[in-house]
Protein backbone atom coordinates (compact mmCIF):
# COMPACT_ATOMS: atom_id res chain seq x y z
CA UNK A 1 0.00 0.00 0.00
CA UNK A 2 1.26 3.66 -0.72
CA UNK A 3 1.58 6.11 2.37
CA UNK A 4 0.49 9.17 2.33
CA UNK A 5 1.53 12.46 4.31
CA UNK A 6 -0.57 14.82 5.74
CA UNK A 7 0.69 17.91 7.08
CA UNK A 8 -1.62 19.81 10.05
CA UNK A 9 -2.15 23.32 9.02
CA UNK A 10 -3.25 24.00 12.13
CA UNK A 11 -5.21 22.94 15.82
CA UNK A 12 -8.00 23.23 17.54
CA UNK A 13 -8.26 25.39 21.11
CA UNK A 14 -11.12 24.33 23.15
CA UNK A 15 -12.43 24.22 26.64
CA UNK A 16 -12.55 20.25 26.08
CA UNK A 17 -9.95 18.64 27.14
CA UNK A 18 -11.14 14.81 28.57
CA UNK A 19 -12.15 12.79 25.67
CA UNK A 20 -14.16 10.73 27.66
CA UNK A 21 -16.26 14.15 28.77
CA UNK A 22 -16.70 15.58 25.20
CA UNK A 23 -20.14 15.48 23.27
CA UNK A 24 -20.31 12.64 20.86
CA UNK A 25 -21.66 14.85 18.40
CA UNK A 26 -22.17 18.71 17.88
CA UNK A 27 -26.08 18.96 18.74
CA UNK A 28 -25.39 16.94 22.12
CA UNK A 29 -23.83 20.43 23.64
CA UNK A 30 -20.68 20.86 21.89
CA UNK A 31 -18.96 24.29 22.58
CA UNK A 32 -17.76 27.09 20.61
CA UNK A 33 -13.98 26.81 19.84
CA UNK A 34 -11.13 28.28 17.87
CA UNK A 35 -9.22 27.15 15.32
CA UNK A 36 -5.15 27.98 15.17
CA UNK A 37 -4.12 27.80 12.41
CA UNK A 38 -0.32 28.36 11.22
CA UNK A 39 0.47 32.17 10.13
CA UNK A 40 1.30 30.33 6.61
CA UNK A 41 -2.12 29.71 5.59
CA UNK A 42 -3.54 33.37 6.35
CA UNK A 43 -3.73 33.64 2.20
CA UNK A 44 -5.61 30.77 2.76
CA UNK A 45 -8.54 32.57 4.65
CA UNK A 46 -9.52 35.05 2.14
CA UNK A 47 -13.03 34.37 1.41
CA UNK A 48 -14.20 33.15 4.62
CA UNK A 49 -17.01 35.30 6.20
CA UNK A 50 -18.46 35.08 9.57
CA UNK A 51 -22.21 32.86 9.16
CA UNK A 52 -21.18 30.49 7.01
CA UNK A 53 -21.06 27.19 7.90
CA UNK A 54 -17.40 24.87 6.76
CA UNK A 55 -16.52 21.68 7.06
CA UNK A 56 -13.73 20.94 9.33
CA UNK A 57 -11.35 18.03 8.80
CA UNK A 58 -9.33 17.17 11.87
CA UNK A 59 -6.59 14.13 12.63
CA UNK A 60 -8.35 12.49 15.81
CA UNK A 61 -4.84 12.20 16.72
CA UNK A 62 -5.73 10.30 20.06
CA UNK A 63 -7.92 7.86 18.35
CA UNK A 64 -7.40 3.99 18.53
CA UNK A 65 -6.41 2.65 14.98
CA UNK A 66 -6.43 -1.09 15.55
CA UNK A 67 -10.26 -0.40 16.23
CA UNK A 68 -12.45 -2.09 13.70
CA UNK A 69 -15.66 -2.86 15.49
CA UNK A 70 -17.35 -1.29 18.11
CA UNK A 71 -20.78 -0.81 19.91
CA UNK A 72 -22.47 2.66 18.83
CA UNK A 73 -22.23 4.86 21.90
CA UNK A 74 -20.58 2.54 23.59
CA UNK A 75 -24.16 1.23 24.86
CA UNK A 76 -22.91 -2.81 25.52
CA UNK A 77 -26.86 -3.98 24.45
CA UNK A 78 -25.77 -2.90 20.79
CA UNK A 79 -24.45 -5.54 18.51
CA UNK A 80 -21.24 -5.04 16.87
CA UNK A 81 -20.73 -2.14 14.27
CA UNK A 82 -17.84 -1.68 11.53
CA UNK A 83 -16.38 1.77 12.07
CA UNK A 84 -17.38 2.46 8.75
CA UNK A 85 -21.11 2.07 9.40
CA UNK A 86 -20.19 4.81 12.47
CA UNK A 87 -18.57 7.74 13.51
CA UNK A 88 -16.64 6.10 15.89
CA UNK A 89 -13.78 8.54 16.65
CA UNK A 90 -11.34 5.28 16.83
CA UNK A 91 -10.60 4.13 13.22
CA UNK A 92 -7.80 3.04 10.64
CA UNK A 93 -7.57 6.37 9.23
CA UNK A 94 -9.01 8.28 12.14
CA UNK A 95 -10.09 11.98 9.75
CA UNK A 96 -12.69 13.75 11.71
CA UNK A 97 -15.55 15.25 10.17
CA UNK A 98 -17.42 18.56 11.62
CA UNK A 99 -19.78 20.78 10.27
CA UNK A 100 -19.07 23.68 12.57
CA UNK A 101 -20.77 27.86 12.25
CA UNK A 102 -17.98 30.38 11.40
CA UNK A 103 -18.31 33.04 14.08
CA UNK A 104 -15.41 35.61 13.56
CA UNK A 105 -12.03 35.22 11.93
CA UNK A 106 -9.52 37.20 13.33
CA UNK A 107 -6.08 36.25 11.53
CA UNK A 108 -5.06 33.22 11.71
CA UNK A 109 -8.13 32.04 13.94
CA UNK A 110 -11.38 31.37 13.46
CA UNK A 111 -13.60 31.14 16.11
CA UNK A 112 -16.46 28.24 15.82
CA UNK A 113 -19.50 27.01 17.55
CA UNK A 114 -20.47 23.32 17.93
CA UNK A 115 -17.09 21.92 17.68
CA UNK A 116 -16.77 18.45 19.55
CA UNK A 117 -13.07 17.97 19.08
CA UNK A 118 -10.71 18.40 22.22
CA UNK A 119 -8.27 20.87 23.01
CA UNK A 120 -5.25 20.57 20.51
CA UNK A 121 -6.52 18.25 17.72
CA UNK A 122 -4.62 18.74 14.94
CA UNK A 123 -6.47 20.57 11.72
CA UNK A 124 -6.20 19.17 8.15
CA UNK A 125 -8.23 20.90 6.29
CA UNK A 126 -11.28 23.36 5.95
CA UNK A 127 -13.67 23.55 2.75
CA UNK A 128 -17.02 25.48 2.77
CA UNK A 129 -20.23 23.88 3.02
CA UNK A 130 -22.07 23.57 -0.33
CA UNK A 131 -25.46 23.49 -0.85
CA UNK A 132 -27.30 22.51 -3.36
CA UNK A 133 -29.20 25.74 -5.49
CA UNK A 134 -33.02 26.39 -4.53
Amino acid sequence: MTDYTLRPIGHVASPLTDRSAAPRQPDEGAPDAWLVLDEDYLPALVGLTPGTDVLLLTWLDRADRTTLTVRPRGDAGRPLTGVFATRAPDRPNPIGLHTVHLLTVTGPRLHVRNLEAIDGTPILDIKPLLTPNR
